[in-house]
């Protein structure tokens, strides 16, 4: 693939992952979102359908690993990066949706608020983007 096809690629799909954070409001159900501009430490959790709250997450978790293994994938071409980022992305969702799940379902107090904020920030933002871009860019170019 010609270079400018490729960086234009990687505009659009990065424009995409701006975009679900653009329209956050209408696109998922998460009562979070305001709940995290306030003064969270010292409120208690808000009401939340459960059930809306976990498919929003699983939902937006989906949108964003897709256009990020796409960028991955235009910027390295390679089919074992890629798996190895799916793989990655798999396991990091079980784990952490497991976390979010049992923090928001047993959260009684303030104390969770800190955790639960930063669990969730790593299933809604394309963050392992922004760590693999990198770690796969300097494991290809090192072992050159």
């Amino acid at each position: 693939m010609k270079k400018p096809l490729k960086i234009l690629g990687v505009v659009v799909f990065a424009s995409f992952l701006v975009l679900i954070r653009a329209f956050e409001d209408t696109l998922f159900y998460d009562p979070l979102l305001e709940f995290f501009k306030m003064d969270y430490k010292i409120l208690p959790l808000p009401k939340m359908d459960m059930s809306r709250l976990l498919a929003g997450i699983v939902f937006r978790f989906i949108m964003n690993t897709i256009l990020s293994l796409a960028i991955i994938w235009l910027v390295f071409r390679d089919k074992e990066i890629i798996k190895f980022s799916a793989i990655l992305y798999g396991f990091f969702f079980v784990v952490l949706f497991i976390a979010f799940s049992f923090i928001v379902l047993t959260s009684e107090g303030t104390a969770s608020h800190m955790v639960l904020f930063y669990v969730r920030r790593f299933l809604i933002q394309p963050l392992f983007l922004l760590l693999l871009l990198p770690a796969f860019y300097f494991q290809k170019y090192k072992s050159r």
